[in-house]
């Protein structure tokens, strides 16, 4: 997989992650633990995308 095919994976993860932790949020009664894990996903996967933007420039 090229980078720029791998940053375009990612972006989409990325997207992904925060519809996830938007519907999670709207809930009546959000599961903080579910919160924090999505978001500390969607923290990984952004520093991911920093990394080979930096590698493709």
């Amino acid at each position: 997989m090229s980078q720029q095919a791998r940053l375009d994976a990612l972006k989409e993860r990325h997207a992904a992650l925060e519809m996830r932790i938007l519907d999670e949020d709207q809930r009546p009664r959000p599961d903080s633990d579910t919160l924090t894990r999505l978001k500390i996903e969607k923290l990984r996967v952004k520093e991911e995308m920093e990394r080979l933007r930096g590698q493709l420039q």
